[in-house]
């Protein structure tokens, strides 16, 4: 009898101690805000080591949307400038695959920088431990001003 009474008073004291400790506040999600990122000791298995990049860098990026675009006349016309920001996946192998248009200019602008994008070269792709692997990035394809690039 004085060990069922020893036994009943452990387990009492057992529960009663979970039933104190306190539960840990939750955590609040992590927001990634540009120029506040920092590189993590284990990346995830999807991010890549090195970013894509057109061959030349963004300045023959540049060049190729000057050499290429054709202005479509109505833009000309309402003297319409900005960027037709255009999302696409750059493949394994390099090439630009399902664009998409994410920012429009003008019906007119759309059609001309995703017939542009048709015409771009392969871009050298991103690596993730020294292989291959395909990325989604944005491109703006500028009218009207190429001077300041950025791909992201």
């Amino acid at each position: 009898m004085q060990h069922l009474f020893f036994i009943c008073s452990l387990l009492l004291a057992g529960v009663m101690a979970q039933a104190q400790t306190p539960t840990p506040p939750t955590k609040q999600p992590i927001e990634l805000r540009a120029g506040r990122m920092q590189a993590q000791r284990t990346p995830a298995a999807n991010r890549p080591d090195v970013a894509p990049q057109f061959p030349g860098g963004p300045e023959a990026l540049s060049v190729f949307f000057q050499q290429q675009i054709k202005y479509p006349e109505a833009a000309r016309v309402s003297d319409l400038t900005g960027d037709v920001v255009v999302q696409a996946t750059v493949a394994a192998d390099g090439k630009l695959q399902n664009p998409t248009i994410v920012q429009s200019l003008s019906p007119a602008c759309d059609a001309e920088a995703m017939r542009v994008l048709a015409l771009m070269p392969a871009w050298q792709p991103a690596t993730r431990k020294g292989q291959p692997v395909a990325v989604l990035v944005r491109v703006p394809v500028p009218f009207g001003n190429s001077k300041n690039l950025k791909v992201e």
